[in-house]
């Protein structure tokens, strides 16, 4: 779940500190002159673009200059933190945001090819874990940084968001000129290697870790719903390390259990989410999974995805307009709860699993902006709202990771690899569909669907 959210929390208090460390901001107080001020509105055409492009510069103007992957973290006004530790799920969504940019023109072509190939040439050389990449690497020596305690080996999530952006890049340049194709080999080989089945334990799930040091000692299932259905539909894919399909059905699907009756404000939940809230999780749960995998037309026995992810948007959005903890802002134009940089009401700041269930009256740019695809109308709503509020919200490549106007417009002036990515590529689906095509286009993609039992 961008590993669980109690985890991911406890993890980033430990690595951000307390109100006075790295990046805090104070809180900015505005002026009757700010309040008044009206900025000329944009075409949503123009919107999509800009935000696009601005936040393309996170995976090309600040990536890591050894390796060319995804930093963990950007932090303007503090550039040189935690500037080695580059992420490997943040890394795949780097690669599918350069094959956007491509397409609009950002960059050229060749452009890309020698910083695809810096990436991959990294990537091969790093450190690995029967074929799986740890969560966070060092962007000069490919050695894993323990992501927390036991926690220094493979992640197979993190794993699983990288090979769907490998498997763009194969698709993209596989009928291209030699160079592109020499890639387009590279990517294949290196998502191929790695050892799915392996993280079966020769149970019936799949499980998160593995450490050379700790071996299974973290002992963490893959259980839905939330963002790890890819993982399941890649190792089913794998050409010579596939699991079989009772993995999927007793591990992600626990033998059914998954599946949800119940509904909040009129729309039905479709499956259960982990957390147990039925107001749903946070939205990340919809966007990481589904940056490749195409949700439309996507149904097996436990339900029909694409009305569970259009579901799970509109819930979390009604929450925000009911507002029943009376949040400043909180409406149509100001909604989205996921995980992010947060702060509490006593000042102190860390990073949160933001859901109706665990709501701090801190909005995320990402949860509506990622969620276009799914809710187009009301998520320009929200990127209008955004850019009339520019001069605190966008930054040097692009809105800023959180905010709250609860707190006198509090602003976290810094950035997150895996908040920025699904933006890029979310508006390009919504879009084009580029995305979504390449990978639902991959041979190896739709035998693991077949196996699992997909209708698509």
């Amino acid at each position: 779940m961008k590993k669980p959210a109690l985890l991911l929390f406890f993890v980033f208090i430990l690595s951000c500190g307390n109100d006075n460390g790295p990046g805090y901001q104070e809180p900015f107080i505005p002026s009757s002159d700010d309040e008044a001020e009206t900025i000329e509105p944009l075409s949503d055409e123009a919107m999509l673009d800009l935000v696009q492009e601005e936040t393309f510069k996170y995976f090309w103007d600040f990536a890591h200059t050894n390796s060319g992957a995804a930093k963990e973290r950007y932090h303007p006004n503090e550039p040189t933190l935690n500037q080695n530790v580059v992420t490997t799920g943040g890394t795949g969504f780097g690669l599918m945001s350069i094959l956007v940019a491509i397409e609009r023109n950002y960059i050229s072509r060749t452009e890309a090819v020698v910083r695809l190939n810096k990436i991959l040439s990294f990537l091969e050389n790093a450190d690995r874990f029967h074929g799986a990449w740890s969560h966070w690497i060092d962007g000069n020596s490919g050695k894993v940084i323990p992501f927390s305690t036991k926690d220094d080996g493979g992640d197979l999530v993190e794993t699983a968001f990288l090979v769907q952006g490998l498997m763009c890049v194969k698709e993209y340049f596989k009928n291209g000129s030699d160079t592109e194709k020499v890639l387009a080999q590279k990517a294949d080989e290196l998502w191929k290697g790695v050892e799915w089945n392996w993280y079966t334990q020769n149970q019936d799930t799949l499980y998160w870790h593995w450490s050379p040091n700790f071996g299974f000692e973290k002992n963490l299932k893959l259980t839905g719903y939330n963002e790890v259905l890819i993982t399941y539909i890649l190792a089913a894919a794998s050409p010579d390390y596939s699991i079989e399909k009772t993995v999927y059905e007793k591990g992600w699907a626990r033998s059914g259990d998954i599946k949800s009756s119940a509904s909040q404000y009129g729309f039905p939940l479709v499956l259960n989410h982990a957390g147990g809230s039925n107001l749903g999780g946070p939205l990340f749960f919809s966007h990481y999974s589904f940056l490749g995998l195409n949700p439309k037309n996507l149904t097996d026995q436990y339900g029909n995805y694409w009305d569970l992810v259009v579901n799970h948007t509109k819930i979390n959005r009604q929450y925000c307009i009911v507002n029943p903890k009376n949040y400043v802002d909180y409406g149509e134009d100001c909604w989205g709860l996921t995980a992010s940089y947060s702060r509490n009401a006593d000042g102190t700041r860390g990073y949160s699993a933001h859901s109706p269930s665990n709501d701090k009256g801190v909005v995320s740019p990402t949860a509506a902006i990622s969620s276009i695809a799914y809710t187009p109308t009301e998520s320009l709503k929200v990127m209008h709202y955004l850019y009339q509020n520019k001069e605190k919200l966008l930054g040097t490549a692009g809105f800023y990771d959180a905010f709250s106007p609860q707190y006198n417009f509090w602003v976290t002036e810094t950035y997150l690899a895996i908040d920025q990515g699904p933006q890029i590529i979310m508006i390009e689906n919504y879009r084009t569909g580029l995305l979504w095509n390449l990978f639902m286009q991959n041979e190896d993609v739709k035998n693991g669907l077949d196996k699992l039992g997909f209708n698509y």
